[in-house]
């Protein structure tokens, strides 16, 4: 066997070995007492929307694709998922500093505002999650009145 099959075998051994390695889901299932919807009021609209278009990577429960089954897509998306989570996670909200709630807000406003979030890349394959102009408006809108009434407290 030339070396260029040996090779490829190996990685295929890799490949298929990887399959077995399935880290805990990002699935808690409840709602927090620090979920931002338990925090503040939110619109019907604007929290069917976020959840629809940012909990995936931005809560304690995402809901997973069928292809977050294959290695090393999986481990990908855990990064992806950690990476969100640390920048914002709307199911631990209430924990944040009040400062840092008012910034996190203000955030995303911002973002939704330039088109930062929700990334290309997931809204690419989640055609759901891609915002409407009316979807945009209403979580701007919710976020910086929000904001603004937290600043004055």
């Amino acid at each position: 066997m030339n070396r260029s099959k040996k090779i490829l075998i190996g990685i295929l051994i890799v490949l298929i070995a990887i399959q077995f390695i399935q880290p805990a889901r990002n699935k808690n299932g409840q709602v927090l007492p620090t979920a931002i919807s338990k925090m503040y009021s939110l619109p019907e609209n604007v929290q069917a929307t976020l959840k629809t278009a940012c909990y995936d990577c931005h809560s304690n429960n995402t809901q997973y694709p069928w292809y977050a089954n294959v290695q090393p897509v999986r481990s990908m998306l855990d990064w992806h998922i950690k990476e969100g989570k640390e920048e914002l996670n709307f199911s631990e909200f209430g924990s944040y500093s009040h400062r840092r709630q008012i910034n996190k807000l203000k955030a995303i406003a911002n973002s939704i505002d330039d088109g930062s979030m929700p990334l290309s890349s997931y809204t690419l394959i989640h055609k759901n999650a891609r915002l409407s102009p009316a979807e945009k408006i209403s979580i701007i809108n919710w976020a910086r009145k929000t904001a603004d009434s937290l600043t004055i407290k």
